[in-house]
């Protein structure tokens, strides 16, 4: 009896093995069999090698002694005022040089009395420029106002530490409600 219920589970586990799906496990090896690709080594990666900063004698060009070194000039054309082209230190500053010059947005230009005035939003304030007035950081000093800009005459240091003047304008913003 034991070796009838052997042989009834043999052949039950062979029923189920089917050839059901031998067809395409056929068709399937014959279209891959050409199909044995090769993949490329992975190329050999060097291991990294530190160089060490050895010119101890030399600044560091990101530390703050070679920032120092660069504004030295700088510093004593600011407090001695020399150049050709050196600002007026002594003069006060007016509200508009504490913004820099992206800040600050040209909406308008009236006339009064034959006098052209710019009118410029900085930070949600507006205010009324004309020739003559300074605007940004870099002393900007407004030298004509047209319909559409404002031109501006600036004061750069150089690398040298030499003043140099630099033109720039604002040119009007169209705002939506203009439109």
């Amino acid at each position: 009896m034991r070796t009838l219920a052997i042989i009834t589970a043999a052949l039950l586990l062979a029923a189920c093995g089917g050839d059901q799906h031998q067809d395409l496990k056929e068709e399937l090896k014959v279209l891959t069999k050409d199909l044995r690709g090769r993949i490329e080594p992975l190329p050999v990666v060097k291991p990294y090698e530190p160089v060490p900063y050895k010119a101890l004698d030399i600044p560091d060009p990101f530390g703050e002694a070679k920032v120092q070194i660069a504004l030295e000039p700088a510093l004593t054309t600011k407090t001695k005022g020399r150049g050709l082209n050196a600002p007026d230190l002594s003069r006060p500053k007016e509200p508009l040089e504490a913004f820099p010059l992206e800040a600050v947005k040209m909406v308008g230009m009236l006339s009064q009395k034959g006098v052209n005035y710019a009118l410029v939003n900085a930070t949600r304030n507006l205010y009324r420029v004309k020739v003559g007035n300074y605007l940004g950081q870099n002393f900007g000093l407004i030298t004509e106002i047209t319909e559409n800009q404002i031109s501006i005459r600036e004061l750069v240091l150089d690398t040298s530490g030499d003043w140099s003047e630099r033109k720039v304008s604002l040119q009007l913003v169209e705002t939506e409600a203009a439109k």
